[in-house]
């Protein structure tokens, strides 16, 4: 797909570069997931973290995909997943092909396709269907097999541009979870936004279990 026939898709090209910046820049997205049979499911994202392994002390902890680079060896502005904690996480890899380089989606704000959302991942409280990382790709539908090493603008899973946000309406923390590298300040999130995930900072937590 080109940038003539989708303008107002983000394009792999568009992820050539510093994956802060594009966490950053991401917000106020909207992630769209083409269900089989053309059912549309979207959410605005309103939390992004980076990963950039050239210069991020969490890529030297082994938790992560950033440190293993054979699944990075792909392409930027295209789909790819790690799991933690037996869940599959959407990320977006950034730089070039071979560096270990990405943006997390962490988490939306349902716009389009609630009711199949809730299908996906049925929920006492709303605000708890996308909510963080592994909970979006639930209610999304979205399989690694189906999705993994696609570009961004694919049919079946892209990202439509938005205007961008100003300095005011985000909040910049460090990341969620992390031991190295725990004061980075490379998350991003909409100020304000109840479908923010309710994780704490690691810089603000006194301990992190093993």
């Amino acid at each position: 797909m080109t940038r003539a026939e989708f303008p107002s898709r983000w394009h792999p090209a568009d992820f050539a570069g510093d994956p802060v910046l594009t966490a950053r820049r991401l917000l106020g997205s909207t992630l769209v997931r083409t269900l089989p049979g053309g059912v549309r499911l979207a959410g605005r994202i309103v939390e992004a973290e980076a990963y950039d392994c050239p210069r991020d002390p969490a890529c030297t902890a082994g938790r992560f995909h950033a440190a293993r680079s054979a699944e990075m060896a792909i392409p930027p502005g295209h789909w790819l997943f790690w799991t933690a904690h037996g869940h599959p996480l959407l990320q977006v890899a950034c730089r070039e092909a071979g560096v270990s380089a990405s943006v997390l989606i962490r988490a939306l704000e349902p716009l389009e396709g609630r009711e199949v959302m809730l299908d996906h991942r049925p929920v006492i409280r709303e605000r708890d269907l996308t909510n963080g990382p592994a909970k979006l790709v639930a209610a999304l539908g979205l399989h690694p097999a189906q999705v993994s090493r696609t570009p961004v603008d694919s049919a079946g899973l892209h990202l439509e541009r938005a205007a961008a946000l100003p300095d005011t309406d985000v909040v910049t923390t460090a990341r969620i979870g992390l031991r190295e590298g725990r004061n980075l300040p490379w998350r991003f999130h909409v100020r304000g936004s109840p479908w923010v995930s309710p994780a704490t900072p690691s810089m603000d937590l006194l301990t992190l279990p093993d």
